[in-house]
């Protein structure tokens, strides 16, 4: 299947850029083929019409109905725990390493390259005594 996330009622998605940058959001309703209305009451996304350019869509559907009210969205977000799944999941866990990678100061980014050669050097000679034996 070439396709698994359809933009659907419900479907959680990941604001990519703009002023919610980072955020979660839950389609509501679908404008047109290019916007769809979102709503985040539980992560602070106001509900808005946002363009599917800026959205991800995660793996996550919740059961809500079309155009269903903020305060019934949040309960269903809060009950499934979205945020949560979401922090566990593969593609949360990669924006976070990104994240943090991103907010690394000059002296951490040396720090992690110097660990980074250590780790390759006693890998390279752990690799040779192996090379040896056989």
């Amino acid at each position: 299947m070439a396709h698994a996330r359809f933009v659907e009622i419900g479907r959680v998605a990941y604001v990519n850029f703009g002023p919610e940058k980072g955020k979660l959001c839950v389609i509501i309703d679908v404008v047109d083929s290019k916007r769809a209305l979102v709503d985040g009451p539980s992560t602070g996304v106001a509900r808005q019409q946002m363009p599917f350019s800026r959205i991800s869509l995660t793996e996550f559907v919740l059961p809500v109905k079309r155009n269903q009210k903020s305060a019934n969205v949040a309960k269903v977000f809060d009950s499934h725990e979205i945020v949560k799944k979401w922090n566990s999941s593969n593609a949360g866990k990669h924006i976070e390493h990104s994240l943090r990678r991103a907010n690394l100061t000059d002296f951490e980014r040396f720090k992690l390259m110097v660990a980074q050669k250590k780790k390759s050097l006693a890998l390279k000679k752990e690799l040779k005594k192996i090379a040896v034996k056989h």
